[in-house]
């Protein structure tokens, strides 16, 4: 009896599994600069450059659009996307723009080869071990926001991606290896003190590739230029390494690098013409009309309209995303790059050179923006007059000041007019940005009390009985028991586990469907609404009771966010938190202490936000920065290659050919689970697959008639 009692349990165990909650990935969207008319055919009209042919057209480059590639170092910018008022890149008798639909040729994408330095700063006049001459500079291209090297410097239809320019010190001891990424390693074979020499090793994925002895005689140091046949071109340069020095250590013998430059050069993307990148089909791989520069241009080969809330796809992850406006309300759009692969992806704001930058939702879109409503909350402004270069970058305390104001929006969905108790419930709500994520003040004018938005959205999502959908923050939302002939659910949330509240939601009114408001009191705020939930339908499936949720908005109302003046977030300090004048109500902070924008460096200013600014050359005093902000997707991302130190005392030599823990190759995108559908039904309806978290599978039954059928034997033995 007691195998049976277990192997029943077990049984449940499984059952539990089967369900448990699902939650969708995080994607992080960087969005290009907003534009807004009553068709795209009058924003270009209204708002477009015109060329020298007298067309116009409408620009998206690395200045305005952060999913382009973008050199901050020499100030340079590959890839242009535009959007002509006619087909064929403005081609004289080709088909005009029309309201919102593209011709074919219509949106035009270019990308320029650019001569650009080393990052470790080689000059002309150097040699390397053969002692042949080093080139001080290399041709680079932008592809999709990519960095790619042609292999011919003026030429664009062979490209090896750039995987290494660095002048970074890495300290190697003998039979230890430097990961370069992409399955090359560096390897330090031996090293000759006395000599002053070290055998390096080139391998690809743990096969010998290349190896050369670097002398250091009567040098600082020595540099290591691999040169390969590549894709039919003779003599491409590879790879390069740059030894500065080795020496005994306490127990080995150790080389030190400053300063590597690789190309993935046995994974060549070849370029040529009607080769098709999604919508965009290639028309020139050479000199490029109008920039009078090498590189690529291609065209959308079909034409393409922009309909309301909606994404277009164009091309290697970029799209264009469409405002949900009213009926007869103007177009609204952008350009937009979506990242879903576990990592951190940096989001920049607009370029400064040598003046004082200001930013707001238009010129980074790492600030909040309602696109269906056009709202925006966020701006940081560097209010200095006078001279601001290398030699005058020191931004005083006060001069740098934040805003954050109050807007009211609607929600995602269009709720119930009343909810399950019969009360009315509002359609908008209060939201304020703070350093780019989305608030809800708990009180509509006051700013001092905020708790975080966790979700609006208006997925449609199906859950059987006991199945959860997660909300995010360790909040779950669980269809506890499901009544079709009653037309009820019986609803609960729970916060890391823990019950919080329940609610049977009644459908059986007159539209059909139901809305849950949950309202708490709240850091001393009476009946703050927390959540609302729009229940659509229940119904049978051929296994379980159904209940379908069409629209979700919670705020994270256990963390609040309390905003007193002289509160510090980094290096500014809330001067404001209420009234800012003329009815504006939000917070305003400043910076309590001067700060300087150096050279090649990062300068932290709060909460993720941070300026970049440039290495320019010896001599240049010119000062090129932006803003940005980290974003991250949580997961299982590479692992950084690990610098090898010099061992300490009582620390075990290596044994020969023992490698360091290698970075693995380029992530994938973790798989959402896939939901197991259901033997079609007639009258079930039909859901979103690919929004709505995974629910528990029907295999579970399966899995439970197995192991009763396993009791059973056990039983019987």
């Amino acid at each position: 009896m007691k195998r049976l009692t277990a192997t029943l349990m077990a049984a449940l165990m499984v059952l539990t599994v089967f369900a448990g909650v699902a939650s969708a990935a995080d994607t992080v969207e960087v969005r290009g600069p907003v534009y807004n008319g009553s068709s795209v055919q009058k924003i270009v009209e209204n708002y477009g450059t015109t060329d020298t042919n007298g067309n116009k057209y409408i620009e998206m480059n690395a200045t305005n659009f952060a999913g382009f590639y973008y050199d901050l170092d020499d100030g340079l910018e590959f890839e242009y996307l535009r959007i002509y008022n006619k087909g064929k890149e403005g081609t004289k008798d080709a088909d005009p723009l029309s309201g919102d639909k593209i011709p074919e040729g219509g949106l035009v994408y270019y990308s320029v080869i650019n001569m650009t330095d080393y990052e470790y700063a080689y000059n002309e006049t150097e040699v390397d071990t053969d002692g042949d001459p080093i080139r001080s500079q290399y041709p680079v291209i932008g592809l999709f926001a990519e960095e790619y090297v042609p292999l011919k410097n003026t030429t664009p239809d062979l490209l090896a991606k750039l995987i290494q320019d660095n002048d970074d010190e890495v300290t190697l001891r003998t039979g230890t290896s430097y990961d370069l990424g992409h399955g090359y390693e560096l390897t330090a074979q031996q090293i000759d003190v006395e000599g002053d020499k070290v055998w390096m090793e080139l391998s690809k994925d743990g096969e010998f590739v290349e190896d050369q002895v670097v002398d250091l005689t009567d040098k600082n140091y020595a540099i290591w230029s691999y040169e390969e046949d590549v894709a039919g071109e003779d003599d491409v340069e590879v790879l390069r390494v740059r030894v500065t020095d080795v020496f005994q250590g306490q127990v080995d013998s150790l080389a030190v690098i400053e300063g590597v430059w690789m190309i993935d050069y046995m994974n060549v993307v070849e370029i040529e013409d009607d080769d098709t990148f999604g919508e965009l089909e290639v028309q020139t791989t050479g000199n490029i009309e109008g920039f009078d520069d090498q590189g690529i241009m291609m065209w959308n080969d079909n034409s393409m309209t922009l309909d309301e809330d909606d994404t277009e796809e164009i091309a290697e992850g970029l799209s264009f995303k469409t405002a949900d406006v009213e009926s007869g309300g103007p177009m609204r759009f952008y350009l937009m790059k979506e990242y879903t692969e576990p990592g951190t992806y940096e989001i920049r704001g607009e370029v400064f050179e040598d003046e004082p930058g200001n930013w707001t939702y238009a010129n980074f879109a790492g600030f909040y923006y309602d696109l269906d409503d056009n709202l925006t909350s966020e701006s940081l402004i560097i209010d200095k007059s006078g001279t601001f270069n290398q030699t005058s970058s020191k931004i005083n305390d006060t001069e740098l000041v934040y805003y954050a104001n109050i807007t009211e929006t609607g929600f995602e969905i269009d709720y119930n007019n009343n909810d399950t108790d019969g009360d009315k419930i509002r359609q908008t709500y209060p939201v304020i940005g703070l350093f780019a994520e989305a608030y809800v003040p708990l009180k509509n004018d006051t700013p001092d009390l905020l708790a975080k938005l966790i979700l609006d959205n208006d997925d449609e999502v199906t859950l059987r009985t006991g199945s959860s959908y997660d909300l995010g923050h360790g909040y779950e939302l669980t269809a506890q028991q499901i009544d079709v002939e009653g037309d009820k659910v019986w609803m609960e949330l729970s916060k890391d586990g823990e019950f919080v509240e329940d609610q049977v939601v009644d459908l059986t009114g007159e539209t059909g469907s139901a809305t849950w408001s949950y309202e708490e009191d709240v850091a001393g705020e009476d009946d703050v609404e927390v959540l609302r939930v729009r229940v659509t339908d229940v119904f049978q499936g051929q296994v379980d009771s159904l209940a379908v949720i069409e629209g979700v908005w919670m705020i994270d109302y256990m963390n609040v966010v309390e905003i007193e003046d002289d509160d510090t977030f980094g290096e500014l300090e809330v001067q404001t938190a209420g009234n800012l004048g003329n009815d504006v109500y939000g917070i305003m902070m400043w910076n309590d202490n001067s700060m300087t924008l150096d050279e090649d460096d990062t300068e932290e200013i709060a909460e993720g936000l941070a300026f970049r600014t440039a290495d320019v050359e010896s001599g240049n005093d010119t000062l090129r920065y932006y803003l940005y902000k980290e974003v991250t997707i949580e997961g299982e991302e590479p692992a950084e290659p690990t610098e090898p130190t010099e061992p300490k005392d009582n620390v075990t030599e290596p044994k020969d050919n023992v490698t360091e823990p290698t970075e693995p190759t380029e992530p994938t995108e973790p798989t959402e689970p896939t939901e197991p559908t259901e033997p079609t039904e007639p009258e079930e309806p039909a859901t979103n697959e690919t929004e709505e978290p995974g629910i528990p599978g029907f295999e579970a039954v399966f899995a439970i008639a197995g192991l009763l059928a396993v009791a059973y034997l056990v039983r019987r033995n």
